[in-house]
């Protein structure tokens, strides 16, 4: 069974998942199927990674049109509780342009079917021992080097990416003969993917986004990706051995089934899966101006040696 048709089942009627099974992706001038466009996910905002426990027992396949609805009010009132109008910010702008009443499903783990990730090996364990600093974490911030990827605007890596935050949730996909590239608004990364089937790049070579080569199989779009940075990994996962193989299927013509499986038998026992939908974007990816000139690293570190003094003074 593809990877894509759990997300039909959860988040549509039998009717409607039927005919996302029998659309035909339109075909580029060369002949492959067109995944091209502007595509998003904001839908998805806060949606749990794993079954909450609310859901113990049960698997997407469990999941009906009535218990969706209900969990996608329930995602809504949370959002508006959380968002009240306050010194923050624009609240409001959250308000009106995240839709969780559209949310496809209630939780995003699709294999094991008991939507839960699976557990760490000891190998991993002992590595998630050591701190684990962020400007979201906390933490004593001394230089640049103490913060991640994310604050120091690098990259945000795989699948990381393609998981939607609070805004910038925009992908570009476009097609080239041998090529397919997305783009990613946050971070404002590209990944150009050779879809040749050939090797990947030499193992001591790593990157933030992994080396991606892609192959079709049908009208799916497989791409695998090695060669992970170790600032970027995901999820402290060992970067020379996560593999992570993503599956892109247009199911009608607003919408791409995206999955990606993680496999690494040195972090985790088993491989899993992740899904969700890309629905069509009418607004073009926009500038991410990422700290627009550093000034969060800046008031970061200032805060922290503030707050040193603060103490010393006591």
């Amino acid at each position: 069974m593809q990877r894509w048709i759990p997300i039909a089942l959860v988040a549509l009627a039998a009717a409607a998942a039927a005919n996302a099974q029998e659309y035909k992706a339109p075909r580029t001038s060369w002949g492959e199927p067109d995944l091209q466009g502007t595509w998003a996910n904001d839908n998805e905002y806060a949606t749990p990674l794993e079954r909450p426990a609310e859901f113990e027992g049960k698997t997407l396949a469990d999941i009906t049109p009535e218990i969706l609805a209900q969990v996608r009010k329930q995602a809504t009132d949370r959002m508006v509780a959380s968002l009240a109008p306050g010194p923050r910010g624009p609240d409001q702008w959250w308000i009106e342009n995240l839709d969780l009443t559209k949310r496809a499903q209630p939780w995003l783990v699709t294999e094991p079917k008991d939507g839960k990730i699976p557990a760490l090996t000891p190998e991993a364990q002992a590595r998630r021992a050591g701190p684990q600093r962020s400007s979201f974490q906390g933490g004593q911030f001394n230089s640049p080097k103490d913060f991640g990827a994310l604050d120091r605007c690098i990259s945000r890596g795989l699948p990381g990416s393609m998981i939607p935050v609070m805004y910038g949730n925009v992908y570009g996909i476009f097609q080239s003969p041998g090529f397919v590239t997305v783009t990613y608004e946050i971070i404002h990364e590209a990944r150009v993917i050779p879809i040749d089937g050939g090797p990947h790049i030499g193992a001591p070579i790593q990157l933030h986004m992994g080396d991606a080569r892609g192959h079709w199989e049908g009208d799916t779009l497989v791409v695998e990706s090695t060669n992970f940075h170790p600032l970027t990994v995901y999820r402290g996962a060992t970067p020379s051995q996560l593999k992570l193989t993503e599956r892109f299927r247009r199911v009608a013509q607003d919408k791409v089934a995206w999955s990606v499986t993680m496999d690494d038998p040195s972090t985790w026992t088993a491989p899993w899966t992740i899904a969700m939908p890309l629905g069509l974007e009418k607004q073009p990816s926009l500038p991410f101006e990422c700290h627009e000139g550093n000034f969060g690293l800046r008031n970061i570190l200032s805060a922290a040696r503030a707050n040193e003094a603060k103490q010393a003074n006591k």
